[in-house]
């Protein structure tokens, strides 16, 4: 399994990067958001990567940090979920905007991806809630599996921990905070989504 590579960038495109390690070019489909974050052409990069193996392809995915490599690994776990809507809910959604719609069950916010309707949509949302929402009220950033990441230091993640300190159910809590703006400080996140409880 290659974990990651770090190499000298050749070419990038919206959807695709050439990384030259040991003289060796390999080529990584990688979702727009990690192309946009890369560096120029000649510059170096590491990308966390994933090798999807299939009757007719061996292809390499790319990611620019650790958290969209295993949202990637726990997207096309779903049912129906291919490497290509992976990679499409990637380039709409950061780790923990999936991790926030998943675990208040905000099918629409996956619809946004190229190529993921309805059905596919709820889906997702409910085969993630309960994985990702018990490691948002712990307050971790995404994780897969047993093996969670560090605590999160984003305002969104902070805010759900929080309300979830106060007695709010997970769901509950990260249902109220994608709905305030995530710029915000925790502090008036907290506050906001309070008052979104409060009337329910």
């Amino acid at each position: 399994m290659i974990y990651c590579l770090t190499g000298k960038i050749v070419k990038k495109t919206l959807d695709s990067v050439v990384l030259s390690c040991a003289g060796v070019g390999y080529q990584l489909q990688v979702p727009q958001t990690t192309a946009g974050r890369l560096p120029a052409a000649g510059e170096t990069a590491t990308l966390y990567t994933v090798l999807n193996v299939s009757e007719n392809d061996i292809a390499l995915y790319g990611f620019a940090t650790e958290e969209q490599q295993s949202c990637f690994k726990l997207l096309t776990a779903v049912s129906g979920v291919g490497p290509k809507a992976g990679l499409a809910i990637l380039s709409v959604m950061n780790p923990e905007q999936v991790a926030l719609a998943a675990s208040a069950g905000d099918h629409k916010a996956f619809t946004r991806a190229s190529g993921v309707g309805p059905k596919l949509a709820q889906r997702i949302a409910l085969e993630l809630k309960d994985k990702v929402g018990k490691g948002l009220a712990a307050g971790e950033s995404f994780a897969v599996g047993d093996a969670p990441a560090p605590a999160a230091d984003s305002a969104p993640a902070q805010a759900v921990a929080a309300l979830v300190a106060l007695g709010y159910n997970a769901s509950d809590a990260a249902r109220a905070v994608t709905r305030v703006d995530d710029t915000l400080p925790v502090q008036d996140i907290i506050k906001i989504a309070l008052r979104g409880l409060s009337k329910l």
